[in-house]
């Protein structure tokens, strides 16, 4: 993690702190910070240590979206549209890690979160914003379609159909205290706030088990899709038998019971 150029990592105990690190330019997207995201994404799937991460923007932006001058776009020539399609893969690739990677990803937002930057925000299980923060998939207004990086798939489950159809159709721009009305943030807080809000969220998704957590979002993401009651259940059950069994439940009735803080041995 000591080689990446584009963003940077901070590890504080459980959690890691995950910044984008082009503040110049916004934090756009280039080729080489969606591999620096596929790598950092890629490595959690297996570091058990690192139990949730904060995702933030170092500057005055989260993320202004692709870079529209960069390598993200195939030169003209033969192969073109396989080189582009490589290139496009890259980048979703980094959601299909977001989500499937077993930590937690809580999303601090100052200023624009744009196209890529706004997929980036979806694709995270928690969000968080500053008041001046505005949000825009604006794919559609650069000449393709309005569903690019999830958004297409992650937008309609957060906030609805409806909305999710106004935002994508036009590319129209989302407030802070709207994004928090349609449930797509949790809370605006005030700009000196908004990093001590995301460690205390964490700090609080720390007291439960390591293995109830990543279960829980694992859970969580096959029952957006389960199709109907009695398969949520199905899930439901067979991952509860599993965590009963852990040594880490006992652990935490123990504490609930003695009223203490639980110590949990299992990663």
């Amino acid at each position: 993690m000591d080689k990446f150029t584009t963003i940077t990592v901070e590890q504080r105990d459980t959690i890691e702190i995950l910044s984008l690190n082009r503040p110049d330019a916004l934090n756009a997207v280039t080729p080489v910070m969606a591999d620096e995201l596929i790598a950092y994404f890629s490595g959690l799937h297996d570091r058990l240590s690192t139990r949730i991460v904060i995702f933030r923007g170092n500057g005055r932006a989260f993320c202004a979206g692709a870079e529209l001058g960069s390598d993200a776009f195939a030169a003209p020539g033969a192969g073109r549209p396989q080189r582009q399609l490589d290139m496009q893969q890259r980048y979703s690739r980094i959601i299909r890690l977001m989500r499937s990677c077993p930590q937690p990803i809580v999303a601090l937002v100052q200023g624009a979160a744009c196209g890529a930057g706004f997929s980036l925000l979806l694709a995270s299980d928690v969000r968080f914003a500053t008041p001046a923060a505005r949000m825009n998939a604006a794919y559609i207004r650069v000449g393709v379609g309005g569903c690019d990086m999830g958004s297409g798939y992650l937008l309609p489950r957060l906030v609805g159909l409806s909305v999710a159809s106004e935002l994508l159709l036009t590319g129209r721009f989302l407030g802070a205290d709207r994004a928090k009305a349609v449930g797509l943030v949790s809370d605006v807080v005030d700009d000196d706030k908004l990093l001590k809000t995301g460690l205390a969220f964490a700090a609080e998704m720390a007291r439960a088990s390591p293995m109830g957590l990543r279960l829980t979002k694992q859970t969580l993401n096959a029952l957006i899709d389960a199709p109907g009651i009695d398969a949520a259940l199905m899930i439901e059950d067979r991952q509860q038998v599993m965590l009963l069994e852990t040594s880490d439940h006992q652990e935490a009735v123990a504490a609930f019971r003695e009223k203490r803080d639980p110590t949990y041995r299992d990663q």
